[in-house]
């Protein structure tokens, strides 16, 4: 998946306009865009919503983003929308593979309660949105099999570490946060997961968040999040393989086919190893999707 949408919980409206987006994920915000007095009213309204949908090979996959862990929150939060089966739960200010064993034990019990097998609600998180969470970007491999991405947070870190800023008048991440960039995408590839581009906040300027987005690509990032549908098309086009990225990964991939005791392969005068057809398969499989 290459873009996410964040839509917040209390908005009718907005929640059925990110059906149509052409984000390839939603993500229903229970925190950060609810206010604390209408924590229950958005609990319910997330619910009502998902529960409504018709199951449609064509809509995207329903993620909902909980209170996080330390809010004393969370427990509520599935509580209101796992009997409806959303497709996963995002978790902010993860701190390190302890927090998705403590998500996950929380999300067994409820798919035991309601039904739903267990695993099935898969878990997408926010690796670095503290200090601490920066120390700990290393432990999330093997934590969970639920887990399926993780991402990061530069407005939290910015609060976090008490400065007035998180990018230059360029709008370029500052030392801290390319350091926090770094740290998810590191994590990421560590736990074979997806590494997902945290929000570019000026949706009015897609220039910029195409420069953004490909410099993000080049790094490694696999998607993006959005906070505007205008934001969608940009992402999904600066993430979806290239036509001759592609064509080499048909080669590499038919190379192997073609000698699987092989442990190399050449192609058009190149040598590829094993780590090139591991790339090559997941071009093709994000393509496919």
């Amino acid at each position: 998946m290459r873009s996410f949408l964040f839509v917040p919980a209390d908005s009718p409206r907005k929640l059925e306009k990110s059906l149509t987006s052409g984000a390839d994920a939603v993500i229903i915000d229970l925190e950060d865009a609810i206010a604390a007095d209408q924590k229950e009213a958005a609990r319910a309204n997330a619910a009502a919503f998902i529960k409504g949908l018709a199951a449609s090979a064509s809509r995207p996959p329903i993620f909902v983003r909980v209170n996080g862990l330390e809010s004393g929150l969370t427990d509520a939060d599935l509580d209101a929308v796992l009997p409806v089966r959303p497709h996963g739960v995002v978790l902010p200010k993860g701190e390190g593979g302890t927090s998705i064993v403590h998500l996950d034990a929380k999300l067994t019990a409820r798919e035991a309660i309601h039904g739903i097998d267990e695993g099935a609600t898969k878990v997408f998180a926010f690796a670095i949105e503290s200090p601490a969470a920066l120390f700990l970007a290393g432990t999330y491999a093997g934590a969970s099999p639920r887990l399926t991405g993780l991402t990061w947070g530069s407005e939290d870190l910015s609060y976090a570490f008490g400065g007035t800023a998180s990018r230059d008048a360029q709008g370029r991440f500052l030392e801290p946060y390319r350091l926090a960039r770094t740290l998810c995408l590191a994590a990421s590839a560590a736990a074979r997961v997806a590494a997902i581009d945290t929000v570019f906040a000026d949706f009015r300027n897609p220039e910029g968040l195409r420069r953004e987005a490909e410099e993000a690509a080049r790094w490694g990032f696999t998607g993006k999040m959005a906070i505007h549908p205008a934001q969608i098309a940009v992402i999904n086009e600066v993430f979806a393989p290239s036509p001759e990225k592609l064509a080499w990964a048909r080669a590499v991939a038919d190379a192997f086919a073609a000698a699987p005791d092989k442990g190399t392969v050449a192609v058009n005068g190149v040598m590829y190893d094993r780590p090139h057809l591991l790339h090559a398969e997941q071009l093709l499989a994000q393509a496919k999707r």
